[in-house]
């Protein structure tokens, strides 16, 4: 077994070039019953805007500290060591921008393991450590905690997790095997492998300690004295620790390889098999059965080693750049300061989609908002899901009584659209169809304020056209949001030729306000995410219209690693709005993008695609399938094609939005994509795809990037 003493990691130490060193300063704690506890507060010295991260530097610095505290503990001179974080942090795992620096397989394998030493020592002290987890704990932050011999948790900590598997890597400095060995086999999988892939769910300091991460929850206002008082218990004997999932108590015959196999079948069904992370880390929990802590801290050195030197590791750190950074300061935004002060929102309609804009406007910006349609009993109607879900949210503890009562009488619905006098910003939520969203805005604009600001969700059309009627059309401007409302992270500002700032600029700070990353795009047909789904979608139905296997052509998608297949996608969206989105495209480019009448003619009945319970198409329905009878071709295409047509198109399709200044830059394309479709980290949006599969080369001879997004093994 590894001899982490014995490594020379002189060779990582040129990564601590730049890193914010997260310090281990040390105060003595007298406890109650007079023992005394060393207790190590992780600090960076920066506010809680900078979590505290962990480097080459910083855990060279916290593997000294532990090491005289050892040799302390073994003079007598403490009887335990703690560690906790500043303010609202414990840590936020490991400094990525060092790992994506490593520049070798053998110094990524020294990260790991010097992990492991210096986190490892946690539970070789001669004295019980305690982590008071007061706060975030992210990957590296929480394996602190797992490697510690007893937990704690602050009730109000921001969030519990373990991400790496949704950055393409594994949580590799204990993670993976003692958190199985500590909360059992299904617990494990759904923190280290189901939650990344849910959009890198995390877990709130409740449900973490429903699972047995935790020994100890107490309240924020006393956190650190409540578990300075608890840690005192356990060393005089007075407070029992008992764990659920003792390490005696955990089902390893049955229960464990059945979950194994389970899960394996979940992913190959939900993701394909393209993305490694989840299965290194599945087979790291399958092993994490049995053997030593040895055994199981070596086989992750090795995994992380592994990934963090591949394709998908450099593709994610770019994903994660894009994310972190772009999003929050998006290409093109004028000054906020330019921006109109919203102290009231209309929404046009009162179908499904307005009223999540409804919900999400009064929840998010706390101000009046109000919601029109044709007939009082559409307004009711809407009026009524918007206080069933904010009463969910009450149920659901995220709301309190007085909370919610505050946002339904904030919500206000009518067919009179004078009331439309005092908002400052309206948005419609009608067909998409440019005659209705002309009519409408037409209507409204002889109501609003002057300086009122208009703004659109169309999906697809032309924002410049919309407007071309009305007196004022530089006060509109395009707000395109993606489903559902609540959840998806996304929007696409669209600037006209005549938008002002001013109209921008207030798009810009209501995005913020709402929650979400804004991109800004031009007012070109589909903008970013929906002309190049359409592509993925137009290439789909072609092949099935020319005669290919519906299921073929499922198939032959999975290598791009979206959350859907293509007809996933076509029925979660709708056949009558795929569609129009379909001939919209096709009518800008005609020789570009692919629509059919069968489009239509499916869109028509109740069901076009039979699913399973996972959602997964299974075939036609059969409805769909006496559409289609006599109207598909006998051209049969091969996986391998279809996935081919579809890369080079989609190549092609960026490679001309750049050059047409849709938007300033290729990573504002990758952006949207990731936010906006779901694109896979893994990838890093599409353009780093792109590449990697020689499609950019093939279609104009060149590449995005410029040297290749690769891993140092790639």
């Amino acid at each position: 077994m590894t001899n982490y003493d014995e490594i020379d990691f002189t060779p990582i130490l040129a990564l601590t070039e730049g890193e914010v060193v997260t310090h281990s300063p040390v105060r003595d704690v007298r406890l109650p019953s007079g023992k005394v506890l060393a207790l190590i507060t992780l600090d960076n010295g920066r506010d809680h805007t900078r979590p505290n991260t962990l480097g080459p530097a910083t855990m060279t610095e916290l593997g000294e500290t532990l090491a005289r505290l050892r040799t302390r503990a073994a003079a007598g001179e403490i009887h335990a060591v703690g560690i906790t974080g500043k303010q609202y942090i414990l840590a936020a795992g490991a400094d990525l921008s060092d790992i994506s620096r490593v520049g070798s397989v053998e110094n990524a394998k020294l990260v790991a393991q010097l992990g492991h030493k210096v986190l490892g020592s946690l539970s070789e002290l001669g004295v019980p450590s305690f982590a008071f987890v007061n706060g975030l704990a992210l990957g590296g932050g929480l394996e602190i905690a797992l490697n510690s011999t007893y937990r704690t948790v602050d009730a109000s900590a921001a969030a519990i997790a373990l991400p790496e598997v949704f950055l393409g890597i594994i949580p590799g400095w204990g993670g993976a095997y003692l958190l199985p060995n500590l909360i059992g086999i299904e617990n494990a999988l759904e923190v280290v492998i189901s939650n990344p892939l849910k959009q890198n769910r995390m877990l709130k300091p409740q449900q973490a300690y429903d699972y047995g991460i935790f020994d100890a929850i107490f309240p924020a206002a006393n956190y650190l004295e409540d578990s300075l008082r608890w840690a005192d218990g356990v060393l005089s004997g007075t407070t029992k620790v008992e764990r659920r999932n003792e390490p005696g108590r955990i089902e390893r015959t049955i229960k464990w390889p059945a979950a194994i196999k389970v899960a394996r079948g979940m992913l190959e069904s939900r993701i394909g098999t393209v993305p490694r992370s989840p299965y290194v880390a599945l087979d790291l929990l399958e092993k994490a059965k049995g053997g030593t802590k040895a055994e199981g801290f070596a086989r992750e050195d090795d995994a992380l080693a592994d990934l963090v030197t591949g394709d998908q590791f450099a593709a994610s750190m770019y994903a994660f750049d894009l994310v972190q950074k772009r999003a929050k300061r998006p290409v093109g935004a004028p000054d906020k300061a330019l921006a109109r002060p919203v102290t009231k929102v209309g929404i046009i309609g009162a179908g499904l989609m307005a009223s999540q804009f409804a919900l999400l406007f009064v929840r998010k910006l706390q101000v009046p908002v109000l919601i029109t349609d044709l007939d009082q009993a559409r307004v009711d109607k809407g009026l009524a899901y918007i206080h069933d879900e904010i009463g969910k949210l009450e149920a659901k503890g995220r709301l309190d009584a007085d909370g919610a009562n505050r946002l339904r009488a904030l919500v206000h619905g009518t067919t009179d659209k004078t009331e439309y006098a005092d908002c400052d910003f309206v948005i419609e939520a009608v067909f998409e169809e440019v005659g209705v969203k002309q009519q409408v805005f037409g209507e409204i604009e002889k109501i609003i304020a002057e300086d009122a600001i208009l703004a659109t969700n169309t999906s697809s059309l032309s924002v410049e056209e919309i407007g071309s009627k009305l007196a004022h059309p530089e006060r509109l401007v395009g707000f395109h949001f993606f489903n559902p409302v609540a959840v998806m992270p996304l929007i696409e500002i669209v600037k006209t030729s005549q938008a002002t700032e001013t109209a921008l600029s207030t798009a810009f700070v209501v995005a913020k306000g709402l929650g979400k990353n804004a991109v800004l795009t031009a007012d070109a047909p589909g903008f970013v995410v929906n002309r190049l789904l359409a592509k993925v979608m137009g290439e789909a139905a072609r092949a099935v219209y020319e005669g290919t296997p519906l299921l073929t052509v499922e198939k032959a998608f999975a290598p791009l690693g979206l959350p859907m297949t293509p007809f996933q996608l076509i029925d979660l969206v709708g056949w009558k709005v795929a569609a129009h989105v379909q001939d919209t495209m096709a009518h800008a480019f005609p020789d570009r993008f692919f629509a059919s009448e069968n489009f239509h003619r499916l869109a028509d009945l109740p069901q076009v695609v039979d699913k399973d319970k996972r959602g997964k198409v299974t075939g036609w329905s059969k409805d769909a399938e006496k559409v289609l009878k006599g109207a598909v071709g006998s051209t049969v295409s091969s996986e391998a094609e279809i996935l081919q047509r579809v890369q080079d198109g989609l190549a092609q399709e960026i490679h001309l939005m750049l050059a047409e200044g849709v938007v300033p830059e290729v990573e504002d394309i990758d952006l949207c994509l990731i936010l906006g479709a779901g694109w896979p980290f893994i990838d890093g949006g599409a353009s780093p795809y792109l590449d990697r599969e020689g499609a950019s080369e093939r279609t104009f001879g060149g590449t995005f990037h410029h040297p290749l997004i690769r891993g140092i093994a790639g």
